[in-house]
């Protein structure tokens, strides 16, 4: 006699075959997404959409396959800089990254594209003329036979530059409010810098000079004939020789006043091999001729380390070594 097995309650039970629910994870708050956008500096984000504008202009998209990336880098190899192509893919893998999706940047195909255009082309980077104390000096000539007001504006702006090795930023960022006197110098607050991007801020000191050529001197005579009293240091001057607005100087335009003083002093062609960043080079070249130590020049410049130094003192230490012959 054959007994029959009853299914048990948990063999009745239908199996599904439905995924456990996962809840979609919600939207961050706009607090949230102002403080993420803030971990990225203006100047960068604005850097990386141009990137990525550039790159959807010559047949890219986002998100973009390994393919389309090398094309686009190839294509661009004997227009473009190395450097240049590099902070392009960098862009590229920094879009993929904030939509969650995987980056082009990351495949073979693109590092070994990247690898031959490197060895074809090299990786030097253009070199900037560094402006040491002479060239600085010879330069003021010329700028003085400018309007008076244009002529304390730029006047300043160079001699501080040079003398406390700022960069172009971190010139135009200078407030009224930033600066300590005293009775030897002037001392001027860095709120944020490019190396200082959660802003802890650092101190500059600018001694007192010699002669007309003081940069303490030329920045309060500029101040005066301006007339500030708050707000940023550097401003815009008209082509009548006036004020335009209480907004500070653009970056840009530091190299353009830098280019146009090296052009009345030496012409045109000396001009293309100057920027806003030859003020910077020139104090660490003339700092390194004279016989400081990298970390005193450090602690003007606000390099970390000694890396980036050498390559303003490496040059100056090979043309001291002394013939053997």
């Amino acid at each position: 006699m054959k007994t029959s097995k009853k299914p048990s309650a948990h063999s009745l039970q239908p199996v599904s075959t439905k995924m456990p629910h996962q809840s979609q994870q919600a939207a961050p708050s706009s607090l949230v997404a102002s403080y993420s956008a803030a971990a990225q500096s203006l100047a960068t984000t604005r850097s990386y959409d141009a990137d990525i504008r550039h790159f959807k202009q010559h047949g890219g998209a986002i998100p973009a396959t390994a393919s389309m990336v090398a094309e686009y880098l190839a294509s661009f190899a004997g227009t473009l800089a190395v450097a240049t192509l590099q902070h392009r893919l960098i862009a590229i893998h920094r879009a993929h990254a904030d939509i969650g999706m995987p980056s082009p940047a990351m495949d073979n195909l693109v590092k070994r594209t990247v690898q031959g255009i490197r060895r074809t082309m090299g990786t030097k980077q253009r070199r900037v003329t560094a402006l040491v104390k002479d060239d600085l000096l010879e330069m003021m000539v010329h700028i003085e036979q400018q309007l008076p007001l244009k002529a304390a504006r730029d006047k300043a702006l160079l001699l501080i530059g040079f003398a406390g090795a700022f960069r172009r930023s971190e010139l135009v960022a200078l407030r009224y409010e930033d600066m300590t006197h005293y009775d030897n110098g002037l001392e001027l607050l860095l709120r944020r810098s490019k190396t200082d991007q959660e802003a802890a801020g650092r101190t500059v000191f600018i001694p007192y000079a010699r002669g007309n050529r003081c940069p303490v001197k030329a920045l309060k005579n500029w101040i005066e004939l301006a007339g500030i009293e708050a707000g940023p240091l550097f401003r815009p001057v008209s082509r009548h020789d006036q004020i335009v607005g209480d907004k500070a100087l653009t970056p840009q335009s530091v190299a353009l006043v830098v280019k146009a003083s090296v052009c009345m002093m030496a012409g045109e062609d000396a001009s293309k091999r100057v920027s806003g960043h030859s003020l910077r080079a020139g104090y660490c070249t003339e700092a390194a001729l004279i016989g400081l130590q990298p970390y005193q020049i450090r602690e003007q410049t606000g390099h970390r380390s000694d890396v980036m130094l050498a390559r303003y003192i490496r040059p100056v230490a090979k043309r001291k070594i002394p013939s053997l012959l």
